[in-house]
């Protein structure tokens, strides 16, 4: 082979995997909801055991692990050490699910609204509560107390705070 034609093999195969790479980031795996018998990715805890919204993550590989707290999946994807190749975040819609057994309404994690500081009760103790919409986190706040915020105002600090100064990627319940 010429050396023409291992630099056109060479583009061909960098364009493929640039192709590849846009198809890929391009496609968010759907959530899916948890059977009655999945349990925490963290501690192995039933989802089905606890009050306050769930939370998910999908990976590239297709496998989903799930949260009985949105705190623990924000302490993941937070954390700098996690680095596996995700596909998507979700998290449950507290506007339209039962707080007590929640049940589908999954959004994406990064455009969800987040109260933080409220009164209601979860797996861990104080939940971290998601919405979709913003008249849906205000009407919560008025009756549960906290603050609302979008996902790109929360640090670790304050997820720390949230779950009493103990480190949120390593709790455990």
């Amino acid at each position: 082979m010429t050396i023409f034609h291992l630099r056109r093999s060479a583009l061909a195969a960098l364009a493929t995997l640039a192709l590849a790479a846009c198809t890929y980031s391009a496609t968010n795996l759907p959530a899916i909801d948890p059977s009655d018998e999945a349990a925490c990715a963290l501690d192995g805890m039933l989802l089905r055991d606890f009050p306050g919204p769930k939370a998910q993550v999908r990976f590239a590989d297709g496998k989903t692990s799930y949260f009985c707290d949105v705190k623990e999946l924000l302490g993941e994807m937070l954390a700098p050490e996690q680095r596996r190749a995700t596909s998507a975040f979700y998290v449950q819609d507290m506007g339209s699910a039962n707080w007590q057994q929640p049940h589908g309404h999954w959004i994406g994690a990064h455009d969800a609204l987040y109260v933080l500081g409220s009164k209601a009760q979860g797996s861990m103790g104080p939940a971290i509560a998601s919405f979709s919409r913003q008249v849906d986190a205000e009407a919560f706040v008025r009756k549960e107390g906290g603050r609302v915020l979008r996902f790109k105002q929360i640090t670790p600090a304050l997820l720390n705070e949230a779950s009493g100064a103990m480190p949120t990627h390593a709790m455990a319940h």
